[in-house]
């Protein structure tokens, strides 16, 4: 049987010893900014850019990867004879699911056996589509199938949530990705949105200050780990003093450490904007499958 290599794209913003431990391929995403053009994957560091996003009055903009950066990525994959399962940001904010769909459909009218690349939309985002990106590693290493592969992937994704706070969803808007969070706008009230991500960003509820909004978040690791949820990662945008706070709390309601705790960077940071907090409780079990 083919082993199975798992691809997904830059937006789960998994720290780079996990991507390199589970051996996850990458396509990049783009983010064009003060006046260049920067492959996401290439960016080291966000701090420059986050300081550019904050002072300019000029939104930046984001592009998804092209048919032909898939096939960069796939084509050597299937020459050493590995099947692939490819895991992508919520098609619902995104046409980069799709657009591995296109390069799929490019591999099959080349002779391409369907069944040696599965294109799965992961129906969410950041450290949630990470978690997903890893169940399917891992279900690689067992050296499942390629549809075995995927399966793991959409049993965690089935069982998980992720919450993440904001600052202000004025860069949802100017970007366009607000989804039926849109009910939010207008408030005469000054808040701050909780939201979740499927298919697109939904509201959970609003909440009248960032203290509250830490709290609702804290409530949500003991609720997930109430579930039945037995691990927990932390993400953030240029706030690493709440992120610990969080990774705190997390360690005293799961007791152990985070499975990550990492920096969302500019692809989905520009349409979210500083001051993101995000948490996420799943279970270890289906990490394994």
């Amino acid at each position: 049987m083919a082993r199975v290599q798992v691809v997904s794209d830059t937006t789960h913003y998994l720290p780079r010893d996990i991507v390199e431990r589970d051996g996850l391929h990458l396509v990049s995403l783009y983010v064009n900014w003060d006046g260049r053009t920067d492959r996401e994957s290439d960016l080291a560091d966000f701090g420059e850019y986050y300081a550019h996003l904050s002072a300019t009055r000029e939104l930046p903009t984001t592009s998804q990867p092209s048919v032909g950066d898939f096939l960069a990525v796939y084509e050597p994959i299937l020459a050493a004879g590995d099947d692939i399962v490819s895991i992508h940001l919520s098609g619902g904010i995104s046409g980069t699911v799709e657009t591995a769909a296109q390069a799929r459909a490019a591999l099959l009218e080349q002779g391409v056996a369907g069944e040696r690349v599965v294109v799965l939309d992961s129906e969410t985002a950041c450290g949630g589509m990470g978690l997903v990106a890893m169940a399917a590693c891992s279900a690689a290493r067992r050296g499942r199938s390629a549809e075995e592969v995927a399966a793991a992937a959409r049993a965690l994704r089935a069982d998980l949530t992720t919450w993440f706070a904001v600052d202000t969803l004025e860069f949802l808007r100017r970007g366009g990705r607000i989804g039926s969070a849109q009910a939010y706008l207008g408030s005469a009230l000054k808040i701050k949105p909780i939201l979740t991500i499927g298919k697109e960003i939904e509201p959970v509820e609003r909440v009248r200050t960032a203290g509250r909004a830490v709290a609702r978040l804290k409530e949500h690791l003991v609720e997930r780990h109430e579930a039945g949820a037995d691990r927990f990662a932390i993400q953030h945008i240029r706030d690493p003093e709440r992120a610990e706070e969080l990774t705190q709390a997390g360690r005293e309601i799961y007791g152990n450490e985070p499975l990550f705790v990492s920096e969302v960077g500019p692809v989905i940071g520009t349409h979210i904007g500083p001051g993101l907090l995000g948490v996420s409780g799943v279970r270890s079990a289906l990490l394994k499958a």
